[in-house]
């Protein structure tokens, strides 16, 4: 971190010199982060809702400033897009686009509810998505007249990419890629055996990483491409096809053979980058549902998709490949919807029709193929090649999204069908978390509190959870105390976990690392082999068990066996004083996510992006 000098006395040219060089080092920090803040690298949670990438105001008040919130995967192309557009003329007036990273199921989210800046972060005038399939969504979500006033009838694409299956090139290739025609049918048999069936049985079980359709738009159109490789169809999916047995129990057979979900595939990807750098590239997971664009990124050695961390890591040894599910597969389409509400005005929307027109112009679509995303009309550019692990004359069946209450029930029979989850969350309740929080008249366990009371509504009838609390000594020498022990969330689970976290009060120290070790072998003891098998840790410091294990200790004393289902920690790093480093440390261990909120503020959407996972 930098710090000033100090003054001294009568002598004010170093004072001045300080000041100018502080100055310029805050700018260039402001550039830095604004360039890598469409890919953290923190836990698969790229985007922040309120991250303009530092875009350097041009036009003066008389200006007309147009803010687009973009999906994650794209905001930081189409934000270097808006530096070079910003400035131009539009109806006589200085035209300037800022983009903000925003997910789209959380933009979704926020805009069916009402868009509260405070909490979802600057107001859009255009949204971004990256499909049309959240449109859909904020159709069925909001009431009619508050989804016609928000989204005009047509969104037109700015680029585009086809869901597809990546998996370890090697592992496609046992199945017949490319020249075989493979899909959701074909995992579904494999997920019921095991490699050994096609020669390798030291690659264990079949294993998929897939997103939570709530918030990605991966997880939300691989989902429906389930349903649809069901029922056969292509199109108009109905209510009736949904419900149906045989439908419930083919999608139920694809999500029992997931490893657990995520609110983005950054996860999957950043986890098996690091596998790969160990040498250990085909024993992680042996298919995710990914973007096409998502497999040329990974195999640049760049997961995230940032063009700003382009070339700084090395390619893989163990590339992926894209399986183009053969029952069809939908676009992330990348629509560009102008938002009708009352504050987008005439002035606004001429600058969103031209920006429009300057993104979907060819100099622009060719800055998106250089990332290998599709024309906006969907024609492949020439990094979609075999090479890459991708193929250009596929998909050869496009699939129709289905109607907005028919995509609503697909969302509400996902939930029943997913894999449960085994969870154990585990809250710190040192001293420290009774800071106040400025601004909020809460303390941080207030807000940590709520956030996990929030969070609780996402887990399902056949999820089992319990909780933990510590610090140090809560009972005799252990630095854990347990609240409520894992059960199935009914109402009666759910009242009592509420009762309990509302009872937490802050005391002690911090006692990290043996607490860490007792929740992961408890939910050991308790693994299931059909959960997903977690403990969720939410800690504001370092560790102060002085008498306890070391990390060093700590590490290999969470690593699973090979072939042996894991128990995944993942980590939230809460306040300015929790160590990242060490938390992403024993996430990556057990090969899950470290979530950064050391803005207490986040919490709560923090909260919610871990209990996606589950």
């Amino acid at each position: 971190m930098y710090q000033q000098p100090q003054r001294r006395r009568r002598n004010y040219a170093p004072f001045i010199v300080a000041i100018i060089l502080a100055g310029a080092l805050i700018v260039a920090l402001r550039m830095f982060v604004g360039a890598g803040a469409s890919g953290s690298g923190v836990s698969g949670r790229p985007d922040d809702p309120s991250d303009a990438g530092g875009q350097v105001k041009v036009c003066d008040g008389d200006g007309v400033t147009l803010t687009v919130a973009a999906s994650s995967e794209k905001a930081e192309l189409m934000r270097k897009i808006a530096t070079d557009y910003n400035g131009r003329r539009v109806d006589g007036r200085c035209a300037e686009v800022v983009v903000v990273t925003k997910a789209s199921g959380g933009a979704m989210q926020a805009l069916a509810r009402g868009w509260d800046e405070r909490q979802d972060g600057p107001r859009p005038d255009v949204w971004s998505p990256a499909s049309s399939g959240w449109i859909t969504l904020l159709r069925q979500r909001a009431s009619d007249a508050d989804a016609d006033s928000l989204v005009a009838a047509e969104n037109p694409s700015i680029a585009k990419t086809p869901l597809v299956i990546a998996m370890p090139k090697p592992m496609a290739e046992a199945l017949g890629w490319p020249g075989k025609k493979l899909g959701w049918s074909d995992l579904l048999d494999l997920s019921a055996g095991s490699w050994a069936e096609y020669g390798h049985p030291e690659w264990g079980r079949f294993k998929l990483g897939k997103t939570n359709p709530n918030f990605s738009t991966s997880g939300l159109n691989a989902t429906i491409g389930a349903y649809f490789a069901a029922t056969g169809l292509s199109g108009d999916l109905s209510e009736k096809n949904v419900a149906d047995a045989r439908t419930r129990k083919f999608v139920q057979g694809v999500e029992r053979s997931i490893v657990h979900y995520g609110d983005t595939t950054l996860t999957f990807l950043s986890n098996l980058q690091r596998a790969d750098d160990a040498g250990a590239g085909l024993s992680y997971i042996s298919a995710v549902a990914v973007e096409e664009k998502s497999v040329w990124d990974y195999n640049q050695g760049n997961p995230t998709g940032a063009p700003a961390t382009l070339g700084e890591h090395g390619k893989p040894k163990v590339p992926l490949a894209a399986i183009y599910p053969k029952e069809g597969t939908l676009y992330s389409d990348n629509p560009y919807a102008v938002l009708t509400a009352p504050w987008v005005d005439e002035a606004k929307r001429k600058v969103a029709a031209d920006f429009l027109a300057h993104l979907q112009a060819p100099e622009q679509q060719a800055r998106f193929a250089e990332f290998a995303f599709r024309s906006h009309d969907g024609k492949a550019g020439k990094l979609i090649t075999q090479e890459n692990g991708l193929l250009p004359a596929e998909p050869r069946t496009t699939l129709s999204p289905p109607a907005p209450n028919v995509l609503d029930k697909v969302l509400a029979s996902w939930a029943d069908l997913r894999k449960p989850a085994n969870v154990l969350m585990v809250i710190d309740v040192s001293g420290s978390m009774g800071a106040p929080v400025p601004g909020t008249g809460k303390s941080k366990l207030d807000l940590a509190k709520q956030a996990a009371i929030n969070a609780l509504p996402q887990f399902g009838p056949h999820d089992k959870v319990g909780l933990w609390m510590f610090s140090t000594k809560r009972d005799g020498d252990k630095d854990h105390l347990e609240l409520a022990p894992p059960a199935v969330v009914d109402d009666a689970q759910r009242k009592n976990l509420r009762a309990r976290l509302e009872g937490l009060t802050p005391d002690g120290g911090t006692g990290l690392y043996d607490t860490t070790l007792a929740a992961y072998q408890k939910v050991r003891e308790l693994r299931k082999d059909d959960a997903i098998n977690a403990v969720v840790f939410l800690t504001d410091g370092k560790n102060e068990d002085v008498d306890s294990l070391s990390l060093e200790n700590l590490l290999p004393e969470l690593r699973t066996e090979a072939g042996q289902e894991t128990v995944r920690v993942f980590t939230i790093a809460y306040g300015q004083d929790a160590d990242l480093d060490v938390l992403r440390k024993i996430s990556e261990t057990t090969s899950a996510a470290a979530y950064d909120s050391r803005e207490p503020g986040s919490i709560d959407q923090v909260f919610t992006a871990v209990i996606s996972n589950f």
